[in-house]
C-alpha cells in the first residue's frame, strides 16, 4: 500500500473517505485528536458524529476548544444509518467555500443488529459517491478492532479508499468502489416462507393503509410509530405505482421485536443516494420520508424487481 502524509488528505479541493482502525479507548482518543487538533489549529470547520460517551471524552480533552466542534450523538442522527449521509451533506453545504472541512463519524458499533450492520456497511459504501472530488472534506470513520467482528472490519476496508492511523494514511488495497449503476443489487435476508401477500394497484392505497394499520394494532405497536409506519409504506407504495409498473405487492410480518413491511414492484432503482439526501423539486420525497419515519429501510433492486423492506420496532 502506498503511504501518504495526512497533509495530502483532504486538502483544498479533495474529498477523502478514510477508515480509522483502532483498538480501545486510548487509541481512539489519540487518533481522534490527530484529526481534530490540527483542524482546530487551522480554523477548519469540524463535525463529529459519535456516541455520547466518546463526545464526552473529546470535550474533556479539548477543553475550551470543544466549543469550535459541532458534535451530534450518533444514537440520534444515525439510529437509521441511511440518515447519516444528510448530516454530512448539510455540514458541507453550511460551510460552502471553506478551503477544508473535517469530519469524524462512527456509525458501526457492536450493539447494532445484523440488519443495522448491513445498512451501516451500505452507508459507508455509498459515501464514496456522496461527494464529488472537489469537496474539501476529509471524512474519517472509526472502527474498534477490540469490539467488532473480523468480517465487519474486512468490509470496512472494502468500503474505504484509505486507512488512517497516526500521522499517515494509506491507500487501501482491499477497497472496492460501489457500482453506481447497481447500488442496491445485494440480496436481502430471506423473509419467512409463509408470509401473506397483498397485491395493490392504483386506487387501492386506502385498503393498503388500513391493512398496515391493522397489523400494527395486532402487533402492539404504539400509536405514533404505527402512524409513521403507515405513512412510510404509503409513500413507498406510491412510488411503486409511479415508477414500478403501476402495481405492487405488500408483505407484512414480525421478526426480532420489529414489525416489517416489504413493498415489491417491477421497477429498478439506480440512484445511489435516493432517499438519503433531502428531496428536491425533481422528486425523491417518498424514500426520504420512509427513512425519516421508521427505524430501518432495506432495499434490493435489480433489473425488473425492487423490494423495499421497512422496519419499525415494537
Amino acid at each position: 500500500m502506498s503511504v501518504l502524509p495526512h497533509t495530502a488528505a483532504g486538502t483544498a479541493g479533495q474529498y477523502s473517505h478514510e477508515a480509522f482502525l483502532y483498538a480501545g479507548a486510548a487509541e481512539f482518543l489519540a487518533g481522534a485528536m490527530s484529526l481534530l487538533g490540527p483542524a482546530l489549529a487551522a480554523g477548519d470547520p469540524v463535525l463529529a458524529l459519535l456516541s455520547g460517551s466518546k463526545i464526552g471524552v473529546l470535550r474533556r480533552q479539548l477543553g475550551a476548544a470543544a466549543s469550535r466542534v459541532s458534535f451530534a450523538d450518533m444514537a440520534d442522527v444515525g439510529a437509521n444509518p441511511a440518515r447519516i449521509t444528510a448530516e454530512w451533506w448539510r455540514f458541507a453545504q453550511a460551510h460552502a467555500g471553506a478551503p477544508r472541512l473535517r469530519g469524524i463519524g462512527e456509525a458501526m458499533s457492536p450493539d447494532r443488529s445484523a440488519a443495522e450492520i448491513g445498512e451501516c456497511e451500505l452507508y459507508e459504501a455509498l459515501l464514496n459517491v456522496a461527494f464529488d472530488a472537489a469537496t474539501p472534506l476529509r471524512l474519517v470513520c472509526p472502527y474498534d478492532l477490540a469490539t467488532l467482528t473480523a468480517d465487519v472490519v474486512e468490509e470496512a476496508q472494502r468500503n474505504h479508499p484509505f486507512l488512517t492511523s497516526g500521522p499517515d494514511r494509506e491507500a487501501c488495497a482491499s477497497f472496492r468502489p460501489p457500482d453506481p449503476a447497481e447500488p442496491y443489487a445485494r440480496p436481502l435476508p430471506d423473509r419467512p416462507a409463509d408470509v401473506a401477500c397483498l397485491p395493490f394497484q392504483r386506487g387501492a392505497l386506502g385498503h393498503l393503509r388500513a391493512y398496515v394499520a391493522a397489523w400494527a394494532r395486532a402487533a402492539g405497536l404504539a400509536e405514533r410509530p404505527a402512524v409513521s409506519l403507515v405513512a412510510a409504506v404509503n409513500e413507498v407504495a406510491t412510488n411503486s405505482l409511479r415508477h414500478g409498473g403501476g402495481q405492487g405487492e405488500l408483505r407484512v410480518w414480525t421478526d426480532g421485536g420489529s414489525l416489517l413491511c416489504e413493498v415489491c414492484d417491477r421497477g429498478h432503482l439506480t440512484q445511489p443516494l435516493a432517499g438519503r439526501l433531502p428531496p428536491t423539486a425533481d422528486g425523491g420525497a417518498g424514500l426520504w420520508l420512509a427513512h425519516q419515519l421508521t427505524d430501518l429501510v432495506q432495499i434490493h433492486s435489480a433489473a425488473g424487481r425492487t423490494a423495499i423492506r421497512i422496519h419499525q420496532r415494537l
